[in-house]
């Protein structure tokens, strides 16, 4: 009996006692397989510096938790950004979000989940050039829909359990019924992280202070009410200081960016990265990874200017204000903005 035939036989077995999960009318069935890709390594960095006695800094949120409860490894999922796949599914709950420019203008996400998987993430979209070299320094898992074949060759190539909706058959990929194709596709994302709890978790990718009062950006930093930015004519997101809830709320194109909830999109701490953006692949633009530029690091209502840099592809990005001191991030979560340095726009609003 060959797997397929197996696992049709396993599926009408248990026909009766399956239980879908709908969520926004998404509909998954429990996974039945373990995703195949490259090996994590037994080697990799510790993933959490020791604080007190017990506890832990979580490596990808800076806050503290106990020893041994984040060993699982990280997952970083291609998110879509297109207005169809709006409102996202579990991006609120994401340890760092970065957006890039695509195609026509539009953004997509490459969202990362460690401290707090859901079990359901998306839309889940295609990859892009730049992919491998944000996700590399988390290693784990990387998750996506597709795209050009020497792009998904650049993603295998690094050292990360790839799972690809395009070619799937464990079932950890559906469709929702709820939104048009290609915006329609979701993950069974704790699932897809416990079929691989083997894998090395993430190290530690910034400095972190405890408390927001304790970061680089409100000590050091001026007063910032709104971070306005704009990747090209078609995407503008902004950022605007909430004093009460202690976070940057986000909003697309003049409108409040909301969650599946309703609730509109905060962060703890946002990233601004002048980059440039390599146009080798036509169309599909590269943004630059590896070298350095100009950001802004905003957290507790102030920002403070920065140099990002990071040396290859496995490099986590190194953050140090004008002195060449490293920027201490506010514990919490981070949303990164690679804004181009040639098409787009940064204003930080007093």
């Amino acid at each position: 009996m060959t797997m397929k035939m197996m696992i049709q036989a396993r599926r009408r077995s248990t026909a009766s006692r399956i239980r879908t999960i709908r969520i926004l009318g998404v509909v998954l069935l429990p996974s039945l397989l373990l995703v195949s890709a490259c090996a994590g390594t037994d080697d990799a960095p510790q993933s959490a510096a020791p604080t007190s006695a017990g506890t832990v800094v979580a490596p990808l949120r800076g806050t503290s938790v106990s020893a041994g409860s984040l060993q699982d490894p990280a997952l970083s999922v291609k998110i879509d950004n297109h207005p169809a796949a709006r409102p996202q599914l579990a991006l609120e709950r994401a340890d760092i979000v970065f957006e890039e420019l695509v195609e026509g203008g539009l953004t997509r996400y490459v969202a990362v989940w460690h401290s707090d998987v859901p079990e359901l993430v998306g839309p889940v979209r295609s990859i892009r050039p730049m992919d491998p070299d944000i996700v590399a320094p988390f290693g784990g898992i990387v998750a996506y829909s597709g795209g050009q074949q020497k792009f998904i060759d650049m993603m295998e190539a690094t050292d990360m359990v790839n799972a690809v909706f395009d070619t799937d058959d464990t079932g950890f990929f559906a469709r929702s019924d709820e939104k048009e194709a290609p915006h329609n596709v979701y993950l069974e994302a704790a699932a897809l992280v416990a079929r691989n709890a083997a894998v090395a978790p993430p190290s530690q990718q910034f400095a972190y202070s405890a408390t927001v009062r304790g970061s680089s950006a409100a000590v050091d930093g001026t007063a910032t009410s709104a971070i306005n930015s704009s990747f090209s004519t078609a995407s503008a997101p902004g950022w605007t200081w909430d004093a009460a809830g202690a976070a940057y709320l986000r909003s697309q194109e003049g409108a409040p960016d909301l969650d599946a909830a309703g609730a509109q999109l905060r962060a703890t701490n946002v990233l601004i990265l002048r980059v440039d953006i390599d146009d080798r692949y036509g169309d599909v633009p590269l943004t630059t990874m590896i070298g350095s530029g100009e950001a802004w690091v905003s957290a507790g209502g102030k920002s403070v200017r920065a140099v990002w840099s990071k040396a290859d592809q496995a490099a986590p990005i190194r953050l140090v204000d004008d002195s060449g001191v490293t920027i201490r991030l506010a514990a919490g979560n981070t949303w990164i903005e690679l804004v181009p340095s040639d098409r787009g726009a940064v204003v930080l609003v007093p």
